[in-house]
């Protein structure tokens, strides 16, 4: 592969500025969808999953949960199936995002990377998750862990999503709720809590320039190529 000549480096590099960094502020409420992964009828995940959308919407998020149940494997069914569809659709919606997943055997579950596997890196020129903001959360039978937050970052960054700092992970979850599934009053609440302000502060501050912090050199420089091609075939015929 050939490097890129200084005269198209020079051209297509984007010198950072603050300027390029302000925007005119959206006035809609952020958009965070919401995911867990596990379909017990008493879902530790679903129920903190469900604590944090309340404390989203009492932040003045608008918000949205997925009901991974009926979604079939990855590769299972046509992209068209009506829970892709669903969890498509809900993809371009969000603004940001919270994963929650149960620990299984020292990993994420199942039902958790399927819905992540669902999501495509892009739908033609649009790219479902890039410049998005996501939060991660895990709950554990046992004493604390955080491989399965772990994990997640590690999808967040392949899925292009801008992964806050914060994370949760909540041991002994059983512990942990109400028997009407309420989250008891803890420090692993307190965590929770600090995870969705700062995953709002992350949604506000980038949500109107996402497109500007995740236009690439790499990128322009590839479609600045194919055009050239594309103008040489012309004149050729």
């Amino acid at each position: 592969m050939q490097a890129a000549s200084p005269n198209l480096v020079t051209e297509l590099i984007d010198i950072p500025t603050l300027e390029k960094l302000r925007a005119t502020p959206s006035t809609h409420k952020p958009r965070i969808l919401l995911l867990y992964g596990s379909l017990r009828e008493r879902s530790y995940s679903k129920l903190l999953t469900l604590e944090a959308e309340r404390l989203l919407q009492m932040m003045g998020a608008e918000t949205r949960v997925f009901d991974p149940h009926g979604l079939p494997l990855p590769d299972g069914a046509p992209a068209d199936h009506p829970k892709v569809r669903e969890l498509f659709e809900l993809c371009l919606w969000s603004e940001g995002m919270v994963w929650t997943s149960p620990e299984r055997h020292g990993a994420m579950t199942g039902v958790m990377k399927s819905q992540i596997d669902w999501i495509p890196l892009a739908l033609g020129a649009i790219r479902p998750t890039q410049g998005r903001t996501l939060a991660v959360m895990q709950v554990c039978g046992g004493s604390q862990s955080f491989n399965t937050v772990n994990q997640l970052r590690v999808l967040g960054r392949w899925m292009r999503l801008i992964t806050i700092p914060n994370q949760s992970s909540v041991a002994k979850a059983y512990d942990e709720f109400t028997e009407d599934g309420r989250m008891k009053p803890s420090s692993y609440y307190d965590r929770v809590v600090d995870v969705m302000e700062e995953l709002l502060k992350f949604t506000l501050l980038t949500r109107d320039i996402s497109p500007y912090l995740t236009d690439r050199y790499s990128e322009r420089k590839e479609s600045a190529e194919k055009l050239h091609q594309r103008l040489s075939l012309a004149a050729a015929t």
